[in-house]
């Protein structure tokens, strides 16, 4: 059985135009319909043009008859795979002005009622080409007890709900959008530029308006306490994965002195992260993810796997970190959250993983009750094996999909009770409305959740999983194209 995707009057379609009459085809290659568009539609339409129609439901010559709606583009221009999945997806794109408007009137963050953390030496650790930063961070050993004991961390957020007032155009445009989309050669912001990329953006040297979790951890790396505020910060220096993790191998000097310290103290922390990661024993994929590489003009020279450096699962621990601790304010106080939730693995999914992996000699636990190590000790058994990588990927296609919920049932594969987003509002709304929860249930300050929105929490989460899921998809279609492009260039290459 297999999911029918719903016909729509809507048509994302290629023009094939010659002196007789215009014909489209669409960008979906399993719709095999015959179109045509009306004689009389703009004749400055070109041969190759991706156009948005409409179907009439008429039928002349056997063709259906479309109305044209809106030209995206070209075929072979720069972005035109993007114009096709973002149109294809229903994915918005431009800004109306009235909301570009409502951006352009952000500034400097008011100090008042805010905790100055200015002189804390804060660092961001993204990829290369980041332009939005959401978070930065900050380490040192805790030794309030006299010895080092464990770690002190603070993990400082956007404050997007200062920039982002709850029923604006704004928000409501957000929540619209759900999320950000991450496509090869552009990102479609869930806000726009001037928030997401400036104000809203933790860039070096800025006085920024954040929140913050502090957190304290044991040496197990087990969280002994933690609190939230809003502050002020300024980010001494914008770090690459790349840079941080050279430094640690002692293959470059880019990285300044004064920082060498500070990033030591990541290091401790996240070592001692690590160790509860490996006690909770977690479901942890680490599939090598996919990047397009385009010269100056746009077009697409390679596909490249992305390098994986430990100086990524240093963010990534320390963003877990973060997401446990808000999920665990809310819950305590019984405020509204809106939980990221992973279920079991579904009994039919695991049955068919079951079977493919006895042809390969692996065996799964017949247990009722699987826990995340049954499935993570197959992904060690296989790794570096000539198989590993699809048996990673057939393992990671039995699990169920994490989605937005008021209710909490946990997180299946981080093998943790509560969790939620917190790290991410430039790009992602759940993590704005549990910003906003956090400020009305810790008395921060405006900017907090209306009664009206938490009630509605049930259906906005079930958007935002919509939005997610639509995001994922439109992603994984712009890399099959460009997968496709690129092949069909090196065929007429060899061709030649």
């Amino acid at each position: 059985m297999r999911r029918l995707r719903e016909r729509s009057d809507k048509i994302v379609a290629i023009v094939e135009k010659n002196e007789r009459r215009i014909s489209i085809r669409s960008v979906d290659k399993k719709d095999r319909r015959r179109m045509s568009l009306p004689l009389n539609v703009d004749q400055n339409l070109k041969h190759g043009d991706i156009i948005v129609a409409h179907l009439e439901g008429v039928k002349i010559s056997g063709k259906l008859q479309v109305t044209l709606h809106k030209v995206l583009g070209r075929i072979g221009q720069p972005h035109s795979i993007e114009a096709i999945v973002c149109a294809d997806n229903d994915i918005p794109v431009e800004f109306a002005p009235e909301i570009e408007k409502e951006a352009l009137l952000a500034g400097p963050p008011n100090r008042d009622g805010r905790v100055d953390l200015t002189s804390i030496p804060f660092v961001t650790i993204d990829d290369e080409d980041a332009r939005d930063f959401d978070d930065a961070v900050w380490a040192e050993p805790d030794t309030s007890r006299g010895n080092p004991d464990g770690w002190k961390l603070i993990i400082a957020i956007a404050d997007v709900s200062s920039y982002v007032p709850s029923g604006s155009a704004l928000d409501k445009e957000a929540q619209k959008r759900g999320n950000s989309v991450y496509l090869p050669s552009k990102v479609i912001p869930m806000l726009p530029h001037s928030l997401s990329n400036e104000w809203c953006s933790l860039k070096p040297n800025q006085v920024r308006a954040c929140i913050t979790a502090h957190v304290s951890i044991n040496n197990e790396g087990r969280i002994k306490h933690y609190k939230f505020e809003r502050a002020i910060m300024r980010s001494v220096a914008r770090l690459s994965y790349k840079e941080v993790d050279a430094y640690r191998d002692k293959k470059t000097t880019v990285i300044d002195k004064s920082l060498e310290v500070q990033i030591d103290s990541l290091y401790g922390a996240y070592a001692s992260l690590r160790k509860a990661r490996l006690q909770r024993k977690t479901l942890d994929f680490d599939l090598p993810e996919k990047k397009i590489i385009f010269d100056n003009s746009g077009k697409v020279t390679a596909i490249e796997n992305q390098q994986r450096y430990d100086s990524h699962r240093l963010i990534e621990e320390f963003m877990i970190t973060a997401n446990v601790a808000a999920a665990e304010v809310l819950t305590k106080r019984t405020a509204p959250c809106m939980y990221r939730v992973h279920d079991q693995p579904p009994l039919d999914k695991t049955e068919n993983l079951r079977s493919y992996l006895k042809t390969l000699n692996y065996k799964l636990s017949k247990s009722q009750q699987l826990r995340p190590q049954h499935f993570q000790q197959i992904l060690e058994k296989s790794q570096n094996t000539e198989h590993g990588e699809a048996v990673a990927l057939m393992i990671l296609r039995s699990q169920s999909q994490a989605e937005y919920t008021p209710v909490n049932i946990g997180h299946f594969g981080l093998n943790i009770d509560r969790y939620s987003h917190f790290t991410s509002p430039i790009r992602r709304y759940s993590d704005l409305l549990v910003h906003r929860s956090l400020i009305t249930t810790l008395k921060l300050g405006d900017g907090g959740l209306p009664k009206a929105i938490a009630i509605d929490f049930p259906a906005i989460g079930t958007h935002l999983s919509q939005t997610e899921r639509r995001a994922t998809s439109a992603e994984r279609n712009a890399m099959d194209r460009y997968q496709r492009k690129l092949r069909n260039q090196f065929k007429d290459a060899t061709q030649c």
